[in-house]
């Protein structure tokens, strides 16, 4: 699916926000009516392994740090990393420099797909249910996240531990809020206000640096 998408943002020059939200809501509302809103309970034997400890500390943290470093010497070792870096940098440079931009647009949204596949089968054996309208606004809350940890909406930087650990951070914000009886709400305001605080903060820097 991913890939089919990547091929619209690549060939068709749809803005890939554009396409990723529209396919968002198309596959949304496509598991709302084949569940009919109801929740997945029977839960293969194999989705357990999210409920795995080892030394006490839960397997899904194993899987992030493990995925995390394979991703981070991904895109700093190998020439299609770095390919990544230059297409988001100046499309037009790398096809100059000899890249197929279009060729990395589509393998980045397989990724993409691929790891998003990942979290969200880690996602439903730790709750041990698929919900069809959960989590809600979460595309906000990765693209937040991505931003806040160097990611630029413009393309052509941002590390993936750096995105990592801000998601971490968001994590802990959100624990926080709870523990202090603070509405959820207010924490999309807040995950609102801080990107926005750093597309600011990018734009700005960006604007120096020319």
């Amino acid at each position: 699916v991913n890939a089919g998408v990547g091929a619209l943002v690549a060939y068709m020059r749809i803005p890939s926000i554009v396409v990723t939200l529209g396919m968002l809501s198309i596959l949304k509302g496509g598991l709302i009516s084949a569940t009919g809103g109801e929740w997945i309970t029977d839960m293969p034997q194999g989705f357990m392994i999210a409920q795995m400890r080892l030394f006490g500390i839960p397997s899904a943290v194993y899987f992030m740090v493990i995925l995390t470093i394979l991703a981070a010497l991904f895109m700093r070792y190998t020439a299609f990393g770095r390919a990544i870096y230059a297409v988001g940098g100046n499309m037009e440079a790398a096809r100059a420099a000899g890249l197929d931009p279009e060729r990395t647009v589509v393998g980045v949204f397989a990724l993409h797909g691929l790891f998003a596949g990942i979290a969200g089968i880690l996602f439903a054996t730790q709750l041990q249910v698929i919900q069809s309208t959960v989590p809600p606004n979460l595309e906000l809350t990765v693209i937040t996240a991505s931003v806040i940890g160097g990611v630029s909406i413009l393309g052509g930087t941002g590390t993936v531990i750096g995105s990592t650990l801000a998601a971490i951070l968001f994590a802990c914000i959100g624990s926080a809020l709870i523990f202090l009886n603070v509405s959820a709400y207010w924490l999309r305001a807040v995950l609102g206000l801080m990107i926005l605080a750093t597309v600011l903060a990018d734009m700005i820097r960006r604007r120096r640096v020319l």
